[in-house]
């Protein structure tokens, strides 16, 4: 005799709800694994990412500092070179005003222009075509002159003119 309406079913151990119920959990376990592994991937990645950029940065610096010492070559360089350029125009004049200072009776066989200071050689008529000719300008322009006289076989005279500038007068006309 039965006494049931429906026939049996067999029981198992895990029901079909559990089944379900474990399945999302060990979804949700593998999902969050696999985010635990992804950040963890990143964060290792943004490490090294950021290692490199910091290495970057160094070399940037170096290579900035580099630059920077190398610019402030080249400025003193140029600074050099317009300096240089200056001084060589100002040289030239000075040689050119020289010679158009020196009368056409007085020959000149050496000059040698210091910073301070001008020795002339040369040959003149006279010691009083030297003196009003030569020696006044001079005297206008330096502080300080003396000159050696020296006679030559033929009646003229050897002579060397040493002319100094003052250290006052000096500083005044670079300033």
């Amino acid at each position: 005799m039965k006494y049931s309406l429906i026939t049996p079913r067999s029981k198992r151990v895990i029901s079909g709800e559990l089944q379900l119920s474990l399945f999302f959990f060990m979804v949700s376990i593998v999902m969050i694994v696999g985010a635990y592994m992804f950040l963890s991937y990143k964060t290792y990645d943004f490490k090294v990412e950021h290692a490199n950029v910091g290495k970057r940065l160094e070399k940037l610096d170096a290579n900035t500092r580099r630059l920077e010492v190398e610019s402030e070559n080249i400025e003193m360089a140029v600074k050099t070179h317009e300096r240089i350029t200056t001084d060589n125009t100002v040289m030239k004049e000075s040689i050119r005003n020289l010679f158009d200072l020196v009368p056409d009776k007085i020959t000149l066989t050496r000059a040698e222009l210091g910073e301070k200071s001008l020795v002339l050689y040369g040959i003149t008529p006279n010691k009083e075509t030297y003196e009003f000719m030569l020696q006044a300008p001079l005297h206008s322009i330096f502080h300080r002159t003396y000159t050696s006289f020296y006679p030559v076989e033929n009646g003229w005279y050897r002579f060397t003119s040493t002319n100094y500038l003052d250290d006052e007068t000096v500083s005044e006309v670079i300033e």
